[in-house]
Parts: C-alpha cells; structure tokens; sequence
C-alpha cells in the first residue's frame, strides 16, 4: 500500500478528476456505458483467480484485526460470490438507460411544451465496510446512471476492492469512457474519509454503506449530502392467524441464511394468543438451527437466554436474535416504532386486514408480508445490484438503484413564445 504526503491534496485530485469525467459521462451514450459493463464484468471473471488472492490478504488482514464470524462472511469472496458479481454487473448493463427518461410530460395554454427528465446527480461519494462486492455494484449503478464516483471501501477489504476496481476500469477503457469515471481511494488512511466528506466543490452526494458507526460519523461530519443507510433492525411480528409452516420457513430462511446482512431478522414479535404453541415451535427450531435467543415471557424455555431492554432495537449482525410475546398487531407496531430503524420489517398473517394494517401503520422503506427479510435486497428488486438500503425520507428511499441516483431537469420548448 502507497504512503500518501499529503491525504488532502490526494482525496482533492480525486475529486477534481471525478468532476471532469462527470461531464463526460452524463452525455455518453446508453451503448457505450452498456459496454463498458458487459466488459467490466468479463474482467472480473477473467481474474477471479487475482481476485480470491488479493481477497485472502483481506481475510487474513480480517482475522488480525478480530472481526466476528459474520464479519469475516461478509468480507470472504469465491466463485459463487464472484460469479455473482459478474452476473450483477450483467444486469445492471441490461436494463433500460435511466438518463434522459422522460418522466412526465405537458403542453401549457401558453404554447409551451414541458418535459421533466432523469439526469445523473454528478459525482458520487461512496463509504462503505467490509463487503468487497460493493466495489462492483456501486462502480456499475453510478456508471449506468451516468455519474462519476469515488469508491472508499473499508480497510479490511481494500485488496478485493483494489483487484474488483481494476476489472472496473478494463470495462471503461474497452468503451473508450473517462478511467476517472469510477475511482477507488487508494489508502486505508481514515483521513481520506474526512476529506471526501467536504468536498463540496467536487461531490454531489455520499452514500454510506455500514454500521451505525459509520452512518453516524458520515452524518455528523459531511458538508456533502448524504443518502442515509442506517442498520438492519429488522423485525417479524407473528400474528395469531399465521401459517405455521410458512412461519417456520420464513423465520429461519430470514435469521439464519446470511447472518451478516442488513436484511437478516434480529426481533420476533409473537402475538401472545399463539406463543406457547407456534411461537415456542419457532424458537426450538431456531435453537436447533444454533442460534442464540434472547427470549421472554411466554418464550423463554429450556436454552434460551433471558432477554434485556438492551436487546431491543439492536443489529445483532451475528446468530442472535431476540423474541418477545407481544398483546396484539397494535403493541407490534408500536414496539417496532420504538425500536426500529425504518429499513425492513415483516408481519406472518393469513389475515388480510391484519397485513394491510401493518403496511398502513408502518412507514418503513420496505414492509413484507409472508416473505423473507433477506430479499431486502436491490438485485432481489430486479435492479441488478444496490449501493445500499436508503431509510430516509429525502430523494431516495429503500434499495437504491440506477434510476434512485438520478435527478431530474425541465426542458422547456416553445416557439417564439413570451409572456404577457
């Protein structure tokens, strides 16, 4: 890894770079970014083999470090992850070019003709930990929507980062577009990071993409606008009408399949009518599954762990999950009101007014009815790839995708025509 003199003069270069492929970028054309992409994604499985080198220096740097189980998941790459990434950028290179999209259209009694259309935000800032496919899905869906971006991934993943970043820039110089358009910060120096979050004279926006800590640090420090991705706290709520073994499914498939992502559950909400019968059920079959419940009440039983008010409202990221009878689907919502973190929550019901309620009283960026939570997820959504999970309220919200990172602009067409 480089030493850098001076991180402020390296992260503005950078910027000053970014702004001037923006330009270009905004214009190129639908074919030549749909190129680039199909190439970027031939050169990742072209150098899969570079790429699970350079991402067991990342492992072993993640076991030096002390990450948890979930962690070192989340930072490891093999064929099947890499295949997945190839078949992302695939997509994302397959879908309709966002820019330019007119989104609405109207002729005015003046003899005007207004068009609001889909335009590139600029430059993008991207900040994000430990997944090293990010690289690939945030450099795709910020090329498709014809921004320039800054990629600053996490100290533990910066040599899958390095390798996947490389496969980025072979797509963008076989479709002969700006090499600058997508640039990896290349230091693992926190400092960095300060620096790109006031660079107000080069980035439009940043996107980050990790822990509470990292959310709330951008948040506090940024000069920059920032498209908030806060934690998982992800709830099912079980109400007395669900479907026993659809239950069952969906609990262990959205605890156990990924512990590690921001879509896995970490609170059950049993109603109280069925926890000493399907809700116990649940729970033993969580427990065989070898994971640790946090239980209460009625859910308590032999191997489970005594719940605290620490349990509630926390990102286990881990094999953990904490459970709680609860009177109704009212105290249901309520508690995820409290506890929750506006990104993904699930009610189980056969009850259709029970569903349309919970979706109703809720306001979080994605509600599931009878489905797992662990397709919280933007290539689950049909965009191909996501740079994050946005739960504010303000531009973009849920999976963000190309067409979340676009803005919009008035072309106005008259002929001749003025004002009275």
């Amino acid at each position: 890894m480089k030493d850098f003199d001076s991180i402020p003069t390296l992260m503005a270069d950078l910027g000053k770079r970014a702004k001037a492929a923006s330009a270009d970028l905004a214009c190129a054309s639908a074919e030549r970014k749909h190129a680039a992409l199909i190439a970027a994604a031939d050169a990742v499985w072209e150098n899969r083999a570079d790429i699970i080198e350079a991402n067991k220096k990342d492992l072993e740097f993640g076991r030096e470090k002390g990450l948890n189980p979930a962690m070192m998941d989340r930072l490891m790459l093999d064929e099947d992850r890499i295949q997945g990434m190839v078949d992302g950028l695939r997509t994302v290179a397959d879908q309709a070019d966002p820019v330019g999209e007119v989104l609405t259209e109207w002729d005015m009694p003046s003899g005007l003709n207004i068009q609001r259309v889909r335009t590139p935000l600029g430059v993008i800032g991207v900040i994000y930990e430990s997944r090293p496919n990010v690289t690939a899905d945030a450099g795709a869906l910020c090329l498709k929507s014809g921004n320039a971006v800054i990629l600053r991934g996490g100290s533990e993943s910066f040599h899958s980062s390095g390798a996947i970043h490389a496969c980025l820039v072979e797509g963008l110089k076989a479709a002969n577009l700006p090499e600058d358009a997508i640039q990896l910060v290349p230091t693992r120096d926190r400092a960095a990071v300060q620096e790109l979050l006031t660079l107000t004279d080069y980035v439009d926006v940043i996107v980050p993409r990790g822990g509470k800590g990292l959310v709330g640090l951008v948040q506090r420090e940024a000069r920059v606008p920032v498209f908030a991705h806060l934690e998982g706290i992800v709830h099912i709520y079980i109400d007395k009408s669900a479907d026993p073994q659809k239950t069952l499914d969906v609990v262990l498939n959205a605890k156990t399949r990924r512990t590690g992502i921001c879509g896995a559950a970490e609170c059950l909400l049993i109603h109280q009518d069925v926890a000493e019968t399907l809700g116990r059920d649940v729970i033993s079959a969580l427990l065989a599954a070898g994971v640790e419940v946090h239980a209460e009440g009625a859910l308590a039983m032999d191997g489970t762990v005594s719940a605290t008010n620490d349990d509630w409202g926390k990102e286990f990221l881990d094999s953990i999950i904490a459970a709680k009878p609860v009177a109704d689907i009212d105290a249901a919502i309520a508690h995820i009101r409290q506890y929750g973190s506006n990104h993904t929550d699930c009610i189980m019901t056969e009850d259709a007014g029970a569903a349309a309620r919970f979706f109703e009283r809720l306001d979080s960026a994605i509600l599931m009815h009878n489905a797992s939570t662990q397709f919280a997820d933007g290539g689950e959504f049909g965009m191909g790839a996501e740079i994050g999970i946005a739960t504010g309220k303000m531009h973009a919200r849920g999976p963000v995708g190309a067409a979340q990172l676009t803005s919009f602009k008035y072309l106005v067409r008259g002929n001749g025509t003025t004002r009275s």
